[in-house]
């Protein structure tokens, strides 16, 4: 099941500890928004982020962050431009916007954002 799928049957869930994310799909990252900061760089090297791919879900590491449940309200949203794995970078209709809520019990609860919501391009 890919990720379109999956945010259509509308219970799309992954888990948090601390500082990582553990989202139940796999992934080109081209944006991670955090507060008012805009990731676009996951090399090896970043030093903010560092990016994992396991066998059926992938990490996502935030360096800057000890806690981020603690770091967020829970009104705010980490979002993220995302294409599946095996989807055409380039083609702008694979590109996902995602609003992930950290909520209790260390569930991420990931929603597809609406077109018109106001997304820093």
């Amino acid at each position: 099941m890919n990720i379109k799928e999956k945010l259509s049957e509308g219970n799309f869930t992954g888990l948090y500890y601390y500082n990582r994310l553990i989202l139940p799909f796999k992934a080109h990252f081209l944006k991670v928004i955090v507060h008012d900061e805009i990731i676009t760089d996951f090399s090896p090297s970043s030093k903010g982020i560092f990016i994992r791919e396991k066998e059926d879900f992938t990490d996502v590491y935030f360096h800057d962050y000890k806690d981020l449940k603690g770091s967020l309200s829970k009104y705010e949203a980490i979002k993220m431009v995302v294409v599946e794995k095996g989807e055409d970078v380039f083609d702008f209709n694979n590109h996902l916007k995602l609003a992930l809520y950290l909520e209790k019990k260390h569930i991420v609860k990931i929603e597809k954002c609406e077109e018109d919501i106001l997304f820093l391009e």
